[in-house]
């Protein structure tokens, strides 16, 4: 296996999520600015086919949906992207991301960040962000990356739209098609990533995430099994590498102390797949870890993965140019 000399990329979890609401391009400009190597697009449909810059499928969680067309949730509870135009989503205002209590009482999931309700931040399209980076990169003589999630896309496929199609079409016409060293794309679901290496031959690196079964963010796969040595060979049939959740790592402290670690990212660079966890989060510290340099350690210096998610690119950033990180990176 051949490998180059890397430093770790920091990828820009939604944007500088810690400082501003998730995926506005207020967060985007802040997080290019911080240094941030890529910044995260999570992408969903509306109702018109257009992609936009939105973790969730549902628009409650960081938007005013509820209070503007309240009418328009399912059965389910939940107002769903996909049931409303760019138009009508134009008119949502973005909010810190937000959980309700027992008697419905709305309040941010994490209150020590961008004041609660505060703002006119718009939902962004997927061409209107790439526009923004590609601006700010030409003004800073940069190359800024984009890391685009395809969110639910069997969900969109349901709905009659080839999702990883519609995805590489802005990317062409935005001229980022064919830029392999600064667009990875990213999903949960192994048939998307299959089709988009298989059937419409992209040249772009390819992200497996990979969860915990419980969170049911896919009917069929086992993400336990995709973690061990046969499911790692099969995700480097078709994908570049892997996106674990911290805690696939990190397992807590030894009776010693130290930092107790699976082997995921050794196994991992042994099929040539490059790891990237998320989300490594200032304010929301797993067990046992004092502080974020702490876990920054762990993660860059102990298990020495190959790139982070982070809400906090910043932080990240001065850690890294702080120490001499110099790691072989897996060429698939």
């Amino acid at each position: 296996m051949s490998a180059t000399k890397s430093k770790p990329i920091i990828i820009a979890h939604r944007g500088a999520s810690g400082y501003l609401p998730e995926h506005t391009l207020a967060a985007k400009t802040l997080a290019h600015a911080m240094g941030a190597d890529f910044l995260e697009q999570d992408i969903v449909l509306t109702s018109d086919g257009i992609p936009i810059v939105l973790h969730d499928v549902h628009l409650e969680p960081t938007t005013d949906v509820a209070e503007l067309f309240p009418q328009r949730e399912r059965s389910d509870g939940h107002f769903y992207a996909i049931d409303f135009s760019l138009s009508e989503i134009r008119q949502l205002r973005v909010h810190e991301r937000s959980i309700k209590n027992n008697q419905g009482n709305e309040s941010a999931v994490y209150p020590g960040r961008f004041p609660f309700g505060a703002g006119a931040h718009t939902v962004p399209t997927l061409a209107e962000e790439i526009d923004l980076i590609a601006g700010l990169d030409l003004n800073l003589h940069r190359k800024t990356g984009l890391y685009i999630e395809l969110k639910s896309p069997q969900m969109h496929f349901d709905a009659g739209f080839d999702m990883a199609k519609i995805v590489l079409r802005v990317l062409q016409e935005k001229g980022y098609a064919d830029r392999p060293q600064q667009v990875y794309l990213q999903s949960f679901d192994d048939g998307v990533l299959r089709h988009l290496r298989e059937e419409l031959h992209s040249p772009l690196p390819l992200i497996q995430l990979i969860g915990e079964n419980s969170w049911q963010v896919h009917q069929t796969l086992d993400y336990e099994a995709m973690r061990t040595s046969n499911g790692l060979s099969k995700v480097a049939s078709y994908a570049d590498g892997i996106g674990p959740w911290l805690q696939h790592i990190y397992l807590g402290k030894h009776p010693s102390g130290t930092a107790k670690l699976s082997s995921l990212v050794a196994d991992a660079s042994e099929f040539g797949l490059q790891v990237h966890p998320y989300t490594l989060r200032r304010d929301d510290l797993p067990q046992g870890v004092a502080d974020f340099d702490e876990l920054l350690d762990i993660f860059l210096n102990q298990a020495q993965v190959h790139g982070l998610f982070t809400d906090f690119p910043d932080l990240v950033y001065s850690f890294r140019e702080r120490m001499p990180f110099s790691y072989e990176l897996p060429q698939h």
